[in-house]
């Protein structure tokens, strides 16, 4: 993949539709979530028409904050899944993707927890609230097991829609991209009421 990364959706959209762009541009992925599911089951298509399938991410339960979401391909051969570490996520969100054979190959971590606190505080405000996705910018980290630092997802300043910008910080294989591209997108999802 050709980093940095940008993933961008529409904040007032009905359902949530995210646009995966790498450095040139050009679409690697679209998703348009599904409105009213109880259980999250994501498809990532290659083009805007949804014709062609790529990934499928798909909950292992209904709503819940340790549920854990399953990452295959179109054929539906399992990549591996990412799971939010529930009670630890509440200050600072944490989450840790596992290989196809189920073993914790990295983690993703907020930088600050701060910044939480004050997106909350700003977003309540009567009208000026709506400015907090302009002011407060999220940024995670992900890592391997050691705490190797390998990619760093960044919130833009954006009115009205959320853009993020994903960068490598170290060489990874096609396989080690799709799974971390694959945990960051369903990262961003369960968090994109933030920042």
């Amino acid at each position: 993949m050709n980093f940095p990364l940008s993933l961008s959706f529409k904040l007032l959209a009905l359902a949530n539709q995210i646009y995966v762009r790498d450095a040139n541009g050009n679409l690697l992925g679209y998703v348009k979530q599904k409105m009213f599911k109880l259980k999250e089951d994501i498809n990532i298509f290659a083009d805007e028409q949804q014709t062609q399938m790529l990934f499928n991410i798909k909950a292992d339960r209904m709503i819940d904050w340790s549920a854990n979401y399953s990452f295959s391909d179109n054929r539906g051969s399992h990549l591996g899944s990412i799971k939010r570490q529930g009670m630890r996520s509440i200050w600072k969100a944490s989450y840790d993707i596992f290989d196809a054979n189920g073993n914790q190959v990295y983690k993703i971590n907020e930088e600050s927890g701060w910044v939480k606190v004050g997106d909350a505080l700003f977003g309540e405000l009567p009208l000026i609230g709506m400015l907090s996705g302009y002011v407060f910018h999220p940024a995670y980290i992900v890592s391997r097991i050691d705490g190797t630092p390998i990619a760093r997802l960044k919130k833009e300043p954006a009115f009205f829609e959320g853009k993020f910008v994903l960068t490598n910080l170290s060489q990874l294989s096609p396989e080690e991209e799709t799974r971390i591209v694959l945990g960051v997108l369903m990262m961003t999802l369960l968090e994109r009421r933030r920042g």
